[in-house]
């Protein structure tokens, strides 16, 4: 696990954990006791939590199952080993011993008989692939046989575009969306979690850094409908190639069932990798892009500055035989964020949501969307994209920087950290990142050892050598930014969350004063 993650409100109960955990029934002397949330970091637990304690790359959750009982955690999941050095008289507990589907107390002359002041402790030979147990069991036993499930995958924009999804489906149905952006194989059982009978719709995104993830989780989630936005070299690092990349994110597409029982794959038609994958699917296939060769398209796109963007949306022939246009304001920032909301009307239009519902969800889709706008100090304007980075999403956070124009004497100021996990493409990419920033930038911010070749670039065509500043960490870059920063500036700050960048725009935002 690279980050933490972050506690999900759940809809699961002791009986639920003890029928997921050992396939029978619960015992009579188990209460339904609901859980509050679930965690997998221990510093997180509050009263009435589950934990789970994940092994990790360099942290074993189980040497922190005391921490969770001290944070009065209501359940935990845990491996024998977790039970060693436990003092059974400093918290009240109840073993739930799921290899023997036996209800055991620490001390023989106490009942086994928990109570909403025990914690129960479910041991597992294996914690991951229980609480994968836990998940698949709530969704295949306690949700709606009518629901359908949305997973989103692509090297860029997912997450914008579940929001955006969420955000349309929420109109007409009863949905749950993923939360922040837990999506990946130790994040998504805990999602789970949380679908309840209420449920009409999921959405959730898909993350991966390695081959086979997208398919275990699509095991899990069991989805309707796939959405890829696109295909890049995010992760390259890790899978090695392009190509592992593609067959990586096609395991959405492949996991889906057949046109006749309800499988959609919504593809970004723009991508000509994302295009070979309706090769690989049995669903129905809705291209969406910008050309007539989709089914969902749009053209007249024009940038509305800090309001947006418009263009005009052609819909579908399949639903509107003699072809149907309407004209579209989009809240998103920036021409890019086009794509996502084309992917999210196609999965309206699917879904048989009325068109008006539907632009609706597009005109408000909550401020859950990365790319924000945040008041800066001396009257400065911040462009917060710093959840991650690529050489296509910072590309596209410079065209907006150039769409944008700052209010009288401002200038455009590009403060890019590094691009991680980019493997071979890692110095061309940030080359070419460098290149665009001197085209469209009035002031250059580097931040990282691998921001230097951003730099570099810049220089080498032909930004004046005072307008590129290189730093070596974020703190430097703040301190440098406090001195230089005018009214009406307007500075994009972007780059990979382990070069720190959420702590320029924090040190410069005006809400710390």
């Amino acid at each position: 696990m690279t980050d933490p993650i972050p506690a999900v409100a759940t809809q699961v109960t002791h009986h639920t954990l003890w029928q997921a955990l050992t396939g029978s029934a619960p015992p009579r002397h188990l209460p339904p006791i609901p859980i509050g949330r679930a965690v997998a970091d221990s510093r997180l637990a509050t009263p009435g939590d589950l934990f789970a304690a994940l092994p990790g790359d360099r942290i074993d959750g189980n040497d922190f199952v005391g921490d969770a009982l001290e944070r009065q955690a209501r359940a935990v999941i845990c491996e024998p080993q977790a039970l060693q050095g436990l003092d059974p008289a400093s918290h009240p507990v109840v073993i739930a011993n799921c290899r023997t589907r036996r209800l055991e107390s620490p001390d023989a002359d106490e009942p086994a008989y928990p109570t909403s002041e025990h914690c129960v402790l479910y041991v597992v030979s294996d914690s991951m692939q229980a609480i994968r147990n836990v998940g698949l069991f709530q969704r295949l036993h306690r949700t709606r046989r009518s629901l359908r499930v949305v997973g989103i995958t692509g090297s860029v924009g997912k997450s914008s575009t579940k929001e955006l999804v969420r955000s349309v489906f929420s109109q007409h149905f009863e949905t749950y969306c993923s939360p922040g952006n837990l999506n990946g194989e130790h994040a998504l059982p805990l999602v789970l979690m949380g679908l309840s009978h209420i449920h009409e719709r999921f959405v959730t995104e898909l993350g991966m850094y390695r081959l086979g993830e997208i398919d275990e989780m699509c095991g899990l989630t069991l989805p309707h409908m796939g959405i890829v936005t696109n295909v890049g070299p995010s992760h390259l690092e890790r899978l090695g190639t392009i190509e592992n990349i593609f067959r990586a994110k096609s395991e959405l597409v492949r996991a889906l069932p057949p046109a006749e029982s309800g499988g959609v794959a919504i593809l970004n038609w723009d991508d000509p990798m994302v295009q070979r994958m309706e090769a690989l699917t049995e669903a129905q296939v809705v291209k969406v892009g910008l050309t007539p060769d989709c089914d969902v398209w749009a053209d007249q796109i024009q940038s509305a500055g800090f309001k947006g963007c418009r263009f005009r949306l052609h819909l579908p022939q399949f639903l509107y035989p003699s072809g149907r246009t309407i004209h579209v304001k989009s809240p998103l920032l920036g021409r890019h964020s086009v794509h996502n909301t084309l992917l999210a009307t196609a999965a309206g239009l699917v879904e048989g949501i009325p068109l008006q519902k539907i632009l609706a969800g597009l005109r408000d889709p909550n401020n859950q969307i990365r790319l924000m706008l945040v008041d800066g100090v001396n009257n400065s304007t911040l462009i917060d994209d710093t959840y991650n980075a690529s050489e296509a999403s910072a590309l596209a956070a410079l065209n907006l920087l150039a769409d944008l124009k700052p209010e009288r004497h401002g200038r455009r100021i590009a403060v890019l950290g590094d691009m991680r996990e980019l493997g071979t493409s890692t110095e061309t990419s940030h080359l070419i990142v460098g290149r665009h920033a001197a085209n469209v930038s009035d002031l250059l911010v580097t931040v990282g050892q691998l921001g230097r070749l951003i730099s570099d670039a810049a220089r080498a065509s032909r930004m004046a050598s005072e307008a590129v500043h290189q730093t070596a960490h974020a703190e430097e870059a703040l301190s440098l930014l406090s001195d230089l920063v005018r009214p009406d500036d307007l500075i994009l700050i972007k780059g990979s969350r382990a070069v720190g960048m959420e702590e320029i725009v924090s040190g410069l935002s005006a809400r710390r004063f």
